[in-house]
């Protein structure tokens, strides 16, 4: 068996993420001693031995819905959020002087990757919506990747989500120079995972547990209310927006 906790792993996030994976383990009462990290995600995502990981919500209901089984929807408590919801914040550097999203939608706009709620679907979803689109889109491979771009100049704008902009806020120096100009509507959050035919009960009573078990301080790093049953149709109701032209072929 495999497990994974990747969408919000970073140094120093690392040791708090093992720690909740030893305190679902203990709930489980079996699974793979470490977490697994790098590699093919999709690899990952789609093994028959995956026993738990966290996806994004695009690539959940583009390509995973129907070869995976949906566990349960993070709470992370954002503001401006339903529970088990999260939303996109539209950054620029503090010294441009646009103050309308619409004003960028010419501009660089730094994206992580086309399969991505939070990077890529829900603002241009947003802009559609007010009759617009984000029309020079940059890739950068990363959410933290997107927001450097943006503070240091090589894009205008880039849109991250709330709980990885919390720490981009916490742990990096960039985050400074950059300011939040719009929110995207809410949309059901990262969901966890597990391999087809596997029951998924077990797995949202040990993440809750899981949650519950942690110091206060691993809960407040990780931003972890709960873990929530939110339907599969919650995610499969998101409108799925065109691809940059870039990535199309």
């Amino acid at each position: 068996m495999t497990a994974s906790l990747p969408m919000y792993d970073r140094p120093e996030t690392a040791a708090a993420h093992d720690r909740f994976w030893h305190a679902i383990r203990d709930q489980l009462g079996h699974g793979p001693a470490a977490l697994t990290r790098g590699g093919d995600p999709w690899q990952h995502w789609q093994s028959p031995d995956l026993l738990l990981s966290q996806t994004c919500g695009y690539p959940y209901r583009a390509r995973l819905h129907g070869h995976v089984t949906l566990v349960g929807t993070p709470d992370f408590g954002l503001e401006g959020c339903p529970p088990g919801h999260y939303r996109s914040l539209l950054v620029a550097r503090h010294d441009d002087p646009r103050g309308d999203a619409s004003a960028f939608a010419a501009a660089p706009f730094a994206y992580n990757e086309p399969l991505s709620q939070s990077g890529w679907a829900a603002p241009q979803n947003m802009a559609a919506a007010q009759g617009y689109a984000f029309a020079n889109p940059v890739r950068t491979g990363g959410h933290r990747a997107s927001a450097q771009a943006v503070a240091e100049g090589r894009a205008d704008i880039a849109a991250i989500d709330a709980q990885t902009w919390r720490m981009i806020a916490r742990y990096d120096a960039f985050a400074a120079d950059l300011r939040v100009i719009a929110c995207t509507p809410p949309s059901p959050a990262l969901p966890y995972i597990t391999a087809t035919g596997n029951d998924p009960a077990p797995l949202l009573r040990a993440l809750n547990a899981a949650i519950a078990a942690l110091e206060d301080a691993d809960r407040e790093t990780l931003g972890l209310r709960a873990v929530l049953p939110l339907p599969a149709a919650a995610y499969l109701a998101v409108p799925n927006p065109p691809p940059p032209a870039s990535e199309t072929g």
